[in-house]
C-alpha cells in the first residue's frame, strides 16, 4: 500500500461517482418523470455494498467502484432535486466539500491537526452518536414521529447541522491518518482500495450534510 496508489484509486472512485451522478442529473433535467427508483436503488445498493466492503476488505477492488456508482445515482438525484428548488446550491456544496478536504489535508500535513488517540476517540464517539440519532429518527418516522431539530430550519436545526458538518469533516483526519499509517506499515495492496473507499464514504457524508445545511439556510430567506 502506498499513499500515491490510494490517491489514484480515490480519483477512480470519484470518477465512477461523477459518471452515475451526471447521468441521473441529466435524466432529471431532460424531463424524466421519476428518478426516485434510481435514487433509492442507489442509496440502498450503496448501503449493502458498503457493508460488504467493511467485512470483506480484500474485495474492495471490486466492491468500492460499485459503491461509488451506487452513491452517484443517489447523489445525482438528490442534488438535481435541490438544485431545482435552490439554484446554485450544488456548486456551493461541492466547493465547500472539496475546500474542506484540501484545507484539512493541509492542516494535517503541517501538523496543525494531529490524529492523537484522544482525538480519534472523540471523533468516533461523536460520529457514533450522530448515526444512532439518525437511526432512531428513521425508526420513529415509521410511526409518524419526527425529531424536529434534525430537519428544522430554525436556529437549533441549523446549529445541529453545523455540528454534524464539523464532525463529518473531522472524520477526514481519521482517513488521512489511516492512509498514512497503512503506507508506513506496509499494508497489503488491496488496502489502497479500502482506504479510498473509506475516504469516499466520508466525502459523500460531508457533501450531504453541507447540502442539508445550505438548504436549511436558503429556506430561511
Amino acid at each position: 500500500m502506498t499513499i500515491q496508489g490510494t490517491v489514484n484509486k480515490t480519483a477512480i472512485l470519484l470518477t465512477c461517482l461523477l459518471i452515475s451522478a451526471g447521468w441521473v442529473w441529466n435524466e432529471y433535467y431532460s424531463g424524466a418523470t421519476n428518478i426516485a427508483p434510481w435514487m433509492y436503488g442507489g442509496m440502498f445498493g450503496g448501503l449493502i455494498i458498503g457493508m460488504v466492503t467493511l467485512f470483506k476488505k480484500e474485495w474492495a477492488g471490486v466492491t468500492a467502484p460499485i459503491y461509488a456508482f451506487c452513491e452517484g445515482l443517489f447523489l445525482g438525484g438528490i442534488s438535481a432535486k435541490l438544485e431545482a428548488v435552490f439554484p446554485g446550491i450544488v456548486i456551493q456544496a461541492v466547493g465547500l466539500t472539496f475546500g474542506t478536504l484540501f484545507g484539512l489535508l493541509m492542516a494535517y500535513k503541517s501538523g496543525l491537526i494531529k490524529a492523537t488517540e484522544n482525538f480519534k476517540l472523540g471523533v468516533v464517539a461523536a460520529t457514533g452518536g450522530i448515526m444512532l440519532l439518525y437511526f432512531v429518527s428513521i425508526v420513529l418516522s415509521f410511526f409518524g414521529i419526527g425529531i424536529p431539530f434534525i430537519h428544522s430550519s430554525g436556529t437549533f436545526g441549523i446549529l445541529f447541522s453545523l455540528f454534524v458538518v464539523v464532525v463529518a469533516a473531522l472524520n477526514l483526519v481519521l482517513d488521512f491518518d489511516f492512509i498514512e499509517q497503512g503506507a508506513e506499515q506496509g499494508a497489503p495492496k488491496f488496502m489502497e482500495w479500502y482506504a479510498a473507499f473509506g475516504l469516499l464514504v466520508t466525502l459523500v457524508w460531508l457533501y450531504l450534510e453541507i447540502l442539508r445545511l445550505l438548504s436549511k439556510l436558503r429556506s430561511r430567506n
